[in-house]
């Protein structure tokens, strides 16, 4: 017989249940793996309220063929989305490896963990590694302790969530919960333009300085 996936948890919340007709934002976050997927839960209440529902790792006998090892990880996701029913699944990325076999094997994990959010009608959002770090961090060459220690701040916990892959897991979570919130680069750009354009001209009005002649020009 095939042995079954095992989950293990790692955090849960009794008091982040979906309570009353007004749904908050609830993602789940994933850190695929063959051996190891690390998973969080979190949920996002109004703007800016955070919390975490539940986070852990579901694990693979190492001695199985792979395809039973991806069976049993579909299932476990399967089984999370089914008992949280998400609004967003956010997955990590494939990151390339020197070891060609393992960025492979890595894709066909995270293959059957979208199929999985696919088939429930979850939306699906993926991020890049760098860009999960520099959403929970701010920077994209943080470090796993790094991003540990951010998501424990962010969350308020007083342990950062273990094994690191659980870890890995929220915070994937975190970068779709905190998207929204994201200034565009767009909209950074317009703000420092705009602010320079306001000193310049308080230093003109200060100073009794006119306006360069081509500008006149190109207003009139």
């Amino acid at each position: 017989m095939c042995s079954a996936w095992t989950r293990t948890l790692t955090w849960t919340s009794p008091r982040c249940r979906r309570t009353g007709s007004r749904r908050p934002l609830l993602v789940l976050g994933i850190d695929p793996g063959t051996a190891i997927t690390g998973f969080g839960v979190v949920r996002r209440d109004g703007a800016s309220h955070l919390s975490l529902v539940e986070c852990g790792v579901l694990r693979t006998q190492p001695r199985d063929p792979l395809a039973t090892r991806l069976r049993e990880i579909h299932a476990g996701i399967v089984e999370l989305i089914a008992r949280h029913q998400p609004d967003a699944v956010a997955v990590e990325d494939v990151f390339y490896a020197k070891n060609v076999r393992t960025t492979v094997v890595l894709g066909h994990a995270r293959g059957v963990i979208l199929l999985a959010a696919e088939q429930a009608g979850v939306a699906i959002h993926e991020y890049p590694p760098a860009e999960i770090k520099k959403a929970v961090v701010g920077t994209g060459i943080a470090t796993k302790q790094q991003v540990q220690f951010m998501v424990t701040r962010l969350l308020r916990l007083k342990h950062a969530p273990q094994p690191v892959d659980a870890s890995d897991g929220v915070a994937a979570a975190l970068a779709c919960c905190m998207a929204p919130q994201l200034p565009r680069i767009t909209e950074l750009v317009r703000g420092v333009a705009a602010a320079r354009a306001a000193a310049t001209a308080a230093t003109r009005a200060d100073t009794g300085t006119a306006p360069p002649r081509n500008a006149a020009r190109r207003s009139v």
